[in-house]
């Protein structure tokens, strides 16, 4: 058998994983508590699958890790130039996992300095400069850990820069999911040997990212359940927030609709107080809690919703490029699965590549996402957009 011309890379790896399981459609999509024929749309490309709760689903129904279904798809066309750091990123985690880090011994503030300018680039999808300067931040890091040079603000330095500069970066470019999960280790190893909350509630963001694209909703839940950080202070309610979103959108993905509406109604009133912020880089205010309702409104299949969200939202507003890139990015998503939306769809999307072409092309979600809209794709303007995007991203066009 073999895959229509739009098919995604998602759709292809599915079906090539049921083949070779040796399964029926029927069996697999009785497995995974959908129809034969949704199965087979989601094969071959005409239904997107970005769903994080599917994906899970028929991962176990085909007893593989979700990863094998989404991991990373091959990008030919328009080849990225962040993509020339992923191996240095990958052996300086490598190098520091056999605790030899190889790096200099650097003063913490120079340190800091150079983390902050990282997240800003990260912030600002600089992602070639992120990339460029992560190898060797992550060696100076732990070398100057080891030497025992100020030890306490060294650690709250790696467990942020492990999230929020390595593991972001990895999502962004998709980069496959362990080397994330490795960061997510680093980060969750510099917070246990400090009493410090805030460090703690990074590392439980970053672990909690980690375990829901492995499918493992019910320890990505557990992983959020950190101590009160409390009120007294806008960074601990900014931090609170962003892990009640994150709450919100674990039990998006495990059909929990009760506690995903009363994590998003918390962070809501945490934002009313914080107003537009960014502690820990986290960006947290009332737009950002707006792109989070989008989000967990996808998650959950209400696509309407999430558009009637969308419309409610600011753009301009949001604090970054990246956020908003998120916003354009989800908008587009949810266009894509209500009739006769398509082409707002597309013009959302090439909004959301315009900042960000990572967040589009490398998205397993968004390519499957573009791959449903290429066979609805007429021969006009909008499809040529399309096509183009498609191209852009590696897929048959």
């Amino acid at each position: 058998m073999t895959d229509e011309p739009s098919a995604s890379d998602i759709g292809h790896r599915l079906r090539q994983i049921r083949h070779a399981r040796r399964k029926s459609l029927a069996v697999i999509a009785g497995l995974a508590g959908i129809s034969t024929s949704y199965l087979s749309r989601l094969e071959s490309g005409a239904r997107a699958l970005d769903r994080r709760s599917l994906i899970a689903a028929l991962a176990n129904a085909l007893e593989v890790a979700p990863s094998e279904i989404t991991g990373p798809g091959v990008v030919s066309p328009g080849q990225l130039e962040e993509d020339r750091s992923l191996n240095a990123v990958r052996l300086a985690l490598v190098a520091v996992s056999m605790n030899d880090p190889r790096g200099e011994v650097v003063p913490v503030e120079v340190l800091s300095s150079r983390a902050n300018a990282l997240f800003e680039a990260q912030r600002e999808c600089r992602y070639a400069e992120v990339g460029a300067a992560l190898p060797a931040l992550i060696r100076d890091l732990h070398t100057t850990l080891a030497a025992g040079r100020g030890v306490e603000p060294v650690l709250r330095l790696l467990a942020l820069t492990h999230v929020q500069g390595t593991q972001a970066w990895l999502m962004d470019i998709g980069a496959n999911m362990d080397l994330g999960w490795h960061a997510v280790t680093l980060a969750q190893q510099a917070a246990a040997r400090i009493d410090d909350p805030l460090s703690h509630a990074v590392s439980a963001f970053g672990t909690a990212f980690g375990l829901m694209g492995a499918g493992a909703f019910e320890l990505a839940a557990q992983a959020l359940s950190v101590p009160d950080l409390g009120t007294e202070t806008n960074d601990a309610m900014e931090a609170s927030g962003m892990l009640a979103l994150t709450s919100s959108l674990v039990a998006a993905a495990s059909g929990n609709e009760g506690q995903r509406e009363a994590a998003l109604e918390n962070a809501a009133d945490l934002a009313a107080h914080t107003g537009e912020g960014n502690a820990l880089w986290f960006g947290f205010g009332p737009s950002n809690v707006g792109v989070w309702r989008m989000s967990v409104a996808l998650e959950a299949g209400d696509h309407a919703e999430a558009a009637r969200i969308a419309t409610t939202v600011t753009p301009e507003a949001l604090p970054s490029p990246t956020r908003r890139s998120a916003y354009w990015r989800e908008y587009g998503r949810a266009l894509a699965h209500l009739p006769r939306r398509h082409e707002d769809a597309v013009t959302m999307l090439r909004r959301a590549e315009q900042i960000s072409p990572a967040r589009i092309h490398r998205h397993p979600f968004m390519r499957s996402v573009l791959a449903e809209l290429l066979t609805k794709a007429k021969r006009d303007s909008v499809g040529r957009e399309l096509r183009g995007m498609a191209y852009r991203a590696g897929l048959p066009v």
